[in-house]
């Protein structure tokens, strides 16, 4: 496997390339093998998701020194959701290279988010393991201020719960109620959905938290009611 184009465009050169060999490794591949020795990228995947939440938490805190918690736990649950590591796997052409078993394969594995999204984590752990802190560090802001420049922080500090509950109260509608309806995704990187239901509109929300997925659904619900 030829990965030389692909590091080029990650911006990192391994020296042990069994680190990466191992994170482009899905669980359906190694599952058809039958080598007990081969791993998939799981458990790397574990590891990636905590350093890239540990460091783009470093890179808010230094951005947005006057933001409090909660905001800030926001923005990074915009920074790293699927959707968005998905086109940054994308961008550096991850997906070909992802080994992956036949029945992912006939079902265009390799261009899903959630795959993209997982392999990019591996890869980020790979980085880690192979080069430090420092070097994944440079990887993430490299990879990530695009997403940094674009935010407004005007976004972040809205309170979309708060804003729907004052609706709610002015016109003297019953309160919203917020239902958790799905849970999915290993422990370490749960995807929460909840439903929404307030003046005979529905929506559902989705976050690596039950906050988080409350806030999107109340937002939606918010853009609804501002357009009756």
């Amino acid at each position: 496997m030829d990965l030389s184009t692909f590091m080029q465009k990650l911006r990192y050169r391994f020296g042990d390339l069994s680190l990466i060999e191992e994170a482009l490794r899905h669980s359906s591949y190694v599952n058809e093998q039958g080598d007990p020795e081969m791993r998939d990228n799981e458990r790397l995947e574990f590891l990636g998701d905590a350093v890239l939440n540990l460091i783009v938490g470093h890179l808010l805190m230094e951005r947005f020194p006057e933001l409090n918690e909660g905001d800030l736990s926001r923005m990074r649950a915009g920074l790293v959701n699927e959707s968005q590591l998905a086109d940054i796997a994308r961008t550096m052409d991850l997906g070909i290279h992802i080994h992956l078993g036949k029945g992912e394969m006939l079902s265009s594995g390799h261009e899903k988010n959630s795959i993209l999204a997982n392999v990019f984590e591996a890869v980020l752990a790979a980085i880690y393991l192979d080069g430090g802190f420092d070097s994944v560090f440079i990887v993430v802001k490299t990879h990530l201020s695009p997403l940094f420049d674009e935010m407004r922080t005007t976004d972040a500090n809205q309170d979309f719960k708060s804003q729907l509950q004052e609706f709610v109260q002015s016109s003297q509608h019953k309160i919203p109620i917020y239902t958790v309806v799905d849970e999915s995704g290993p422990d370490h990187d749960k995807i929460f959905s909840v439903q929404l239901e307030v003046i005979n509109i529905k929506t559902e929300g989705r976050g690596k938290s039950k906050k988080l997925a409350e806030q999107d659904a109340a937002r939606q619900a918010l853009a609804q009611l501002r357009r009756l």
